[in-house]
């Protein structure tokens, strides 16, 4: 994260009507970058273990946070200026930007057990050799840890306030 804040003033001495009307104003930026996120997504749905519970199991060979989701960054900017019309009357206008770029921040959604997308589904086959089972067969579905949603787009805003 980056922030900055500029208080220009190009008109000083001897040009204080120039100075009047374009000084008073406050530039401020803010830039936001983040690494995807680890997801622990690499679990089985069903029961492969047969432990009694759909949740707790990880296709093989993947450990705890194997994926990542996508990066996040934005930019951010606001403009204020301040107008004086009069000893004791003050205006202050302000513009900010949120996502000033557009960046398309693609987000992957959770569902309330933790999980939109789970990496396999385990389906249990009843085939069986005397007590024992065969083993049964994974299923990765095509839309794994894709991004289903995204972030706010750019979006723009104006104020103004007047103190008395």
């Amino acid at each position: 994260m980056f922030s900055w804040i500029a208080e220009p003033k190009p008109f000083g001495r001897g040009l204080e009507l120039l100075g009047k009307p374009l000084n008073d104003g406050r530039f401020s930026g803010l830039f936001t970058y983040g690494s995807g996120r680890p997801v622990d997504d690499a679990r089985v749905f069903g029961d492969p273990n047969q432990d009694g519970s759909d949740y707790n199991d990880r296709l093989p060979g993947y450990g705890r946070n194997a994926f990542l989701r996508p990066d996040y960054a934005t930019t951010d900017a606001r403009l204020k200026r301040s107008l004086y019309l009069g000893s004791r009357l003050k205006l202050k206008l302000v513009g900010e930007c949120f996502n000033l770029f557009n960046r398309d921040n693609q987000r992957v959604t959770i569902a309330d057990d933790g999980f939109q997308n789970g990496t396999g589904q385990f389906i249990q086959l009843d085939n069986r050799i005397g007590f024992k089972y065969f083993p049964a067969s994974y299923q990765k579905p095509t839309n794994f840890l894709k991004a289903t949603n995204a972030y706010a787009p750019r979006q723009i805003q104006f104020a103004m306030r007047m103190i008395f």
